[in-house]
């Protein structure tokens, strides 16, 4: 009971060490994009896409032998 309670103090009070920068603090300029619409597809999407195909034939499988 007391480690917890010591944790659970030690963890708020680092709280107060994580702070923001400073508004005026120097950066990289962020330059802006060409359409805020446009979203990328990258690899990551097509490997997702294709395992949810996969997902899925392999359940429509299962389902026809059972």
């Amino acid at each position: 009971m007391q480690k917890t309670f010591l944790l659970a103090a030690l963890l708020l009070g680092l709280g107060n060490l994580a702070q923001a920068q400073a508004p005026g603090s120097t950066g990289p300029t962020p330059q802006p994009a060409a359409d805020p619409t446009e979203v990328p597809i990258d690899g990551g999407t097509s490997l997702l896409l294709a395992a949810g195909v996969a997902y899925g034939v392999k359940r429509l499988r299962q389902r026809r032998q059972a």
